[in-house]
């Protein structure tokens, strides 16, 4: 029996990845290939490094290639290096990464540590994705409402509300929504799980009128201790929910309304592939979309 793929260790990534040139090579080779058709000639080249830039050259005509571009450490003086260690810190991560954490281990400023991760979360959400979730012959879909951050006072706060999606056995979709009514909710749901899902949720009033939009709904009511009703329960979610809350108030502390949803995407991130922890760093790595060529002038 075949042993289940684990996440590399802090040693695999500093063996992988011992200097800024590994790190760079790494970029060209998954990006475009050492040897691939040079945009500007349209020869079939080899590209070598230029040592005092981070860029690899045509041998027929001397064209550039610069793998950083259109990536997070495009225009930036923090080492590569640097930038692949906290992306290993995120994706080996149960609970976040602070900004504090990544400023103490790689000695950046808070400033610069804070930038880094906001743009690691911001490209695990576009890494992600979000695909559709039920359907038939798909999970049972769970929906549920959480609410984060301001001050607990129901209907009268400040927290930022947000809707939870996810198929069991299958991946998650979170959003940061207006508010907690139907006008908002269902169409939240509507646009990530098929027509013809069965949907699970509570008995909140948003979702009573989910089988009009052709899903086959069942609810239990929390309110009166009931938590499961055969294959009906919201179970799921609100674990997925009870671990982004409790990351945030342990690692984060607080989370600003603007900026919650990119922390959503990287908790949607680790959770989505669960199952293969060891391709949450080199999907990281490899994912980035190539940049059109520039025609010539």
């Amino acid at each position: 029996m075949s042993k289940k793929p684990k996440a590399p260790t802090l040693k695999d990534f500093l063996a992988q990845f011992p200097d800024d040139d590994s790190c760079l090579d790494h970029l060209m080779a998954t990006r475009y290939g050492k040897r691939h058709e040079c945009a500007k000639c349209g020869r079939l080249a080899n590209f070598h490094r230029v040592k005092s830039r981070r860029c690899y050259e045509c041998d027929f005509c001397g064209y550039q290639v610069y793998p950083t571009a259109g990536t997070p450490f495009e225009n930036t003086r923090t080492s590569l290096r640097d930038w692949f260690h906290v992306m290993f810190m995120f994706t080996t991560s149960r609970n976040g990464v602070s900004a504090k954490e990544v400023q103490r281990t790689i000695g950046v400023t808070y400033k610069t540590a804070w930038r880094m991760c906001n743009l690691i979360r911001q490209y695990m959400g576009y890494v992600d994705g979000d695909n559709s979730l039920g359907g038939k012959g798909g999970g049972i879909v769970e929906a549920d409402k959480a609410f984060i951050g301001g001050k607990d006072k129901r209907g009268h706060d400040d927290k930022a509300i947000v809707i939870g999606i996810t198929e069991r056995g299958g991946e998650t979709v979170t959003r940061v929504i207006p508010s907690r009514r139907e006008k908002d909710v269902l169409p939240a749901i509507a646009k990530w799980v098929r027509q013809g899902s069965r949907i699970a949720t509570d008995e909140a009033k948003a979702f009573r009128n989910l089988g009009e939009y052709g899903y086959r709904h069942g609810t239990v009511n929390h309110s009166e201790g009931q938590y499961v009703s055969g294959q009906v329960h919201t179970n799921t979610i609100e674990a997925f929910w009870a671990n982004v809350k409790r990351s945030i108030e342990g690692t984060y502390v607080s989370v600003s309304k603007k900026w919650l949803q990119t922390y959503l995407w990287e908790f949607e991130y680790r959770q989505n592939l669960r199952k293969h922890p060891h391709l949450m760093l080199d999907l990281l790595l490899q994912s980035f979309p190539r940049p059109a060529p520039k025609a010539d002038a």
